[in-house]
């Protein structure tokens, strides 16, 4: 007989305030709210997390690492730059396309407590010292891509997909579609980021 997995209780709390905080952010989230979604008493959400604050920590630390973990990932991969350039836009694609909420709320709660953002320097000197970057100053110096900057390339690849999942809403309503086409739109977008991006960076006439 097949069982679902029985959940604890500090488990449900997660999940919950996972969906309220993505949804509400810190200052528009209530722990009532995450009780009610946790379908349990507020008093045990006290109980396991202590307060708000350390259970929004907790969270927006898990999202950071969904965010960024994997990017590291790919950019120290052994695989030439157009790949890896290929390979990030489509792991951002994929990411947001399963969490659209994900770059808003992050970006959003930097904006709003710029001090968090001490929680992923770790991880920011991972990307700055990954093999991407070193990958990027050689192919500049053997001349076969375009002299740009990390700094700069970096938004170049990942802006133009969180835009598409920010203004998700936006872009629906204002094209009249539905699931289905937004997902053929996003498709289409992300290929014509990837397009755009390597074109740039790959063709260029040599001084």
């Amino acid at each position: 007989m097949n069982c679902t997995p029985f959940k604890s209780t500090e488990e449900k709390i997660r999940e919950a305030a996972k969906r309220v905080f993505l949804e509400k952010g810190f200052d528009g989230a209530t722990s009532r709210d995450i009780a009610d979604a946790a379908g349990i008493n507020i008093a045990l959400t006290n109980y396991y997390f202590r307060s708000k604050e350390k259970l929004f920590m907790s969270i927006f630390e898990e999202m950071l690492q969904l965010f960024f973990n994997g990017m590291v990932d790919i950019m120290n991969k052994p695989i030439s730059l157009r790949e890896k350039i290929t390979e990030l836009i489509e792991h951002d694609f994929q990411l947001l396309k399963k969490n659209p909420s994900l770059a808003i709320f992050i970006m959003n709660e930097i904006h709003r407590d710029p001090d968090r953002m001490a929680s992923s320097l770790g991880v920011m000197k991972q990307i700055h010292h990954s093999l991407f970057e070193e990958q990027l100053q050689q192919e500049i110096k053997r001349g076969n891509v375009r002299p740009i900057k990390a700094i700069h390339l970096m938004p170049m690849i990942f802006c133009n997909i969180q835009f598409l999942f920010i203004g998700k809403a936006m872009h629906m309503k204002m094209w009249q579609m539905d699931e289905d086409d937004f997902e053929k739109f996003a498709n289409e977008h992300k290929a014509l980021v990837t397009d755009m991006v390597t074109t740039y960076i790959f063709e260029f006439e040599k001084a």
